[in-house]
């Protein structure tokens, strides 16, 4: 998605109050570490399905490994060479683990292999030359993931056949997110302002009614700016019959919600802004916070006036 060690899925209008619990910090920041001297303009990451590794891609070609169980170690630490100039926006383990997709601007769609650390062009990238990509996912099944743009265009890709354009999606704005649930091959799209969209087993697109007029996040649960989420039920046979639950609104909060993480236990790190965190439960729509801006500042100024950009949680760290 990134600063303090904890991984979400896609998606969370009359609005329900949601009071966040533990008004306090839960976790607190001891130590901290840099991964360089300067800034490297880290615009996301992603853990790797064993939960060993983890990818942060960011601006100007950045790409990085490093261990996702002792992320403060830098001997291992792998600097990995996109030969890429241009900004990467996302990046998505294979389910299998050995290699992962990056997706950035002007048409960047490469693979990492886990074998040689190389990176190179994936079958038919030349079918998205100039496109931004803004998004890329995985269907668990691990035959075909989707990337989306900035101008709102969806695609499939496959090994076999490369990128095949989604025709039946239609939307020009852009794709904030993709996420595919975890053991079925559904997904959910989400755009910056033509709502959310469900991606059925067979690649047909159903578009979620009450979803357009909010600028949405990532993440069955979907943030909106707002302080607003929605829990989305799925229907695994039919993605046409996936329905929104009522929109809630998180009450007692600083700031706004910027990104979201995957956390343990099918549990969601919202990312806000002002620096803070805090851990929603998408079946009880329960939240808790789990670091307080306040404290943050306290511990260190600096670091307060950052911006979270991926968690993932580890529990020998706890």
């Amino acid at each position: 998605m990134r600063g303090l060690t904890t991984s979400a899925i896609l998606i969370a209008i009359l609005l329900l109050p949601v009071v966040i619990a533990e008004p306090n910090s839960v976790i607190q920041i001891r130590s901290s570490t840099t991964l360089d001297d300067f800034d490297i303009g880290i615009n996301t990451g992603a853990v790797s399905p064993d939960g060993n590794n983890v990818i942060l891609v960011g601006k100007d070609g950045y790409v990085h490994r490093i261990s996702a169980i002792n992320p403060m170690d830098r001997s291992q630490d792998i600097e990995l060479n996109a030969g890429a100039t241009r900004d990467f926006q996302d990046v998505a383990w294979h389910p299998r683990g050995n290699t992962a997709l990056l997706a950035g601007d002007n048409g960047m769609a490469l693979r990492y292999d886990t074998y040689d650390h190389s990176i190179s062009n994936v079958n038919g990238s030349s079918t998205v030359n100039g496109l931004d990509l803004t998004s890329v996912a995985w269907r668990t099944s691990g035959d075909y993931a989707y990337f989306g743009a900035i101008d709102g265009s969806l695609w499939k890709f496959s090994e076999g056949s490369g990128f095949e354009s989604i025709d039946n999606y239609g939307m020009s704005s852009p794709v904030s997110d993709i996420a595919c649930h975890r053991t079925n091959n559904v997904c959910v799209v989400v755009t910056q302002s033509d709502g959310i969209y469900v991606i059925g087993k067979d690649h047909h697109i159903t578009k979620m009614g009450d979803t357009k007029d909010y600028t949405w996040m990532n993440e069955c649960v979907a943030f909106a700016s707002g302080l607003i989420t929605k829990a989305i039920h799925l229907n695994f046979e039919d993605s046409s019959l996936s329905y929104g639950k009522p929109p809630m609104m998180l009450t007692t909060l600083e700031g706004d919600i910027t990104d979201v993480s995957r956390g343990s236990d099918g549990t969601t790190l919202l990312h806000l802004a002002p620096f803070g965190m805090v851990r929603q439960r998408p079946i009880t729509s329960e939240a808790y916070a789990q670091i307080i801006y306040s404290d943050v500042e306290e511990w260190d100024a600096v670091v307060s006036g950052r911006a979270i950009k991926f968690t993932w949680d580890h529990h020998r760290l706890w």
